[in-house]
């Protein structure tokens, strides 16, 4: 059962509030619900939202908790004057004080995206999630030097998850390989990543953890056993020491932190350029 509604309304996509809201609600032991609005962007749907949040008030006896990124001065009037939550103005909160800062008045731009298709950073972001994707789990060789980094790892180590969010956040084109019981005979990484082993970065993983990641995919299986997994494991090690490729445990590491560490040893200058969209 959750313990509170929380509401994240935007006149955009709602995902950078969801996010920060997130964030913010995990660091109390509770589990919230969160219902995102998008695309409030008129009064009227701005009534709509108020109806959903005081209904949610009245039916659950506590207060709503309200992120909003909402920036048409009508619409917040409103849900200020109106609801029944505990309204949380994101923009009202960081904007105002950059305005008086900077002595700027800030652009209140409607939507994050409403030009997005004369945006080259979000098109550059969608070629290097179509690189990503072409460029899963060792699909290809083509084009392997122009990847930004090279996930290796052995089969379920967290690749895939990570290359994904290292495209669609940083817009990073990123390559996975699997290491495999033929790279371990040959003691060897595969001949394809050879010439671009600077661009490599490794994953690897509790044996255990491991070991009950593949039975959900194929139990029972010799894949899957702790033997092979522990095997597996140690070998994928010892060939990213000896090949000087950097690497950390996946195991207790969400997707953001090993992203994190990716940026910073393989690709220091994407972090320190701001290369986040």
């Amino acid at each position: 059962m959750h313990t509170r509604t929380v509401f994240v309304i935007s006149d955009g996509t709602g995902i950078t509030a969801e996010t920060f809201g997130t964030a913010l609600m995990s660091q109390f032991d509770i589990t919230p619900r969160f219902v995102r609005l998008p695309f409030v962007d008129t009064v009227d749907k701005a009534h709509q939202a108020l109806r959903q949040i005081n209904h949610t008030a009245e039916v659950e006896g506590k207060k709503p908790i309200v992120f909003t990124t909402l920036v048409s001065p009508e619409a917040m009037a409103l849900l200020k004057s109106q609801c029944k939550g505990l309204l949380m103005d994101m923009f009202g909160t960081f904007v105002q004080p950059l305005e008086d800062e900077l002595a700027l008045k800030s652009q209140h731009r409607v939507g994050r995206f409403s030009d997005i298709s004369q945006s080259k950073e979000y098109l550059g972001r969608i070629e290097a999630i179509n690189y990503t994707i072409a460029h899963d789990d060792g699909q290809t060789h083509r084009d392997l030097s122009g990847a930004d980094v090279i996930l290796v790892g052995v089969s379920r180590s967290g690749k895939t998850p990570t290359s994904l969010y290292l495209a669609m956040q940083f817009g990073l084109k990123v390559a996975n390989y699997p290491l495999i019981p033929e790279d371990f005979e040959r003691r060897k990484l595969p001949p394809a990543l050879e010439p671009i082993r600077k661009k490599l970065f490794g994953l690897t993983i509790d044996p255990q953890r491991l070991s009950e990641i593949r039975n959900e995919r194929r139990p029972d299986s010799r894949y899957a056993s702790l033997q092979n997994c522990r095997y597996e494991v140690a070998e994928a090690e010892a060939m990213m020491r000896r090949a000087g490729v950097p690497w950390l445990s996946s195991t207790h590491k969400s997707i953001e932190e090993i992203s994190t560490t990716v940026l910073q040893l393989v690709l220091p200058q994407h972090l320190n350029s701001g290369a986040s969209h």
